[in-house]
């Protein structure tokens, strides 16, 4: 794990130009850590780097780009070895399957997996030891919810990508899982539905500080939530379809 007494961590956040990262960039920034903050938009990018100080550094990045990823290592080569690389990036689309556009969901498959993917295979060797990779899945992710496709299944697939790194890098890597409830984004204001356990981003970004200088491998929230889903995924079948089956009725 980062050592938690260092001041000047050295954090890679992707995501973070608005959302929770940009309000944990705000919060890890207040810790006294340095920062290098990553999404597609430059200028969102660079307005919060102008916001948080010179000390941080805006690197745009296209997450599905893995050339893009390996110039922005050896960009980040001259800094020294990362404490942590926080990964955020993701799209969603609600929607029921028989309405979804498949070219939408292929670009959030690409986005939310495929990206994730990218970043777990390429950013472990710019940590120093122990060092730690956080991947974003979601509650979304525990199991199949009316009107969550295709982001709840792309969010399955990164929860079990990173549990299997946990295994893989173990010794190497503190690999961790961020698993969010609703956070009140620009993301999750296109639902139709009333959100329960709702969140504001600067809240989320507390819980994920708090957890990722914890012990824990996942780190979700807001509990009242997530143990109520984590036991309805333990469910039988028989039971748990049944009390999905309501939240469309």
């Amino acid at each position: 794990m980062p050592d938690k007494t260092n001041p000047k961590e050295l954090i890679w956040i992707i995501g973070a130009s608005e959302g929770i990262g940009a309000a944990l960039a705000r919060y890890w920034a207040k810790q006294g850590a340095r920062l290098i903050l990553s999404a597609r938009s430059d200028a969102r990018l660079n307005m919060l780097v102008s916001e948080l100080g010179s000390e941080h550094l805006a690197l745009p990045l296209d997450i599905l780009d893995p050339n893009q990823i390996k110039v922005a290592a050896d960009k980040l080569a001259h800094f020294g070895p990362l404490d942590r690389v926080i990964h955020l990036a993701a799209q969603y689309d609600p929607g029921k399957i028989a309405d979804i556009d498949l070219k939408t969901a292929a670009q959030i498959v690409s986005v939310n997996l495929t990206g994730c993917l990218h970043i777990a295979q390429l950013t472990p060797p710019m940590l120093r030891k122990d060092g730690q990779l956080a991947l974003c899945g979601s509650v979304a992710g525990y199991m199949g919810l009316p009107q969550g496709q295709i982001y709840s299944a792309t969010k399955a697939g990164v929860i079990n990508l990173a549990e299997s790194l946990r295994v893989e890098l173990q010794g190497k890597v503190d690999v961790r899982l961020i698993s969010p409830g609703f956070v009140d984004t620009r993301l999750t204001q296109r639902n139709a539905f009333s959100m329960p356990a709702l969140m504001q981003p600067d809240d989320a970004a507390k819980a994920i500080y708090r957890g990722l200088n914890g012990g824990q491998f996942e780190i979700h929230f807001p509990r009242r939530l997530t143990l109520a889903l984590k036991l309805l995924r333990a469910l039988p079948y028989w039971a748990s379809l049944r009390l999905t089956r309501r939240l469309v009725q």
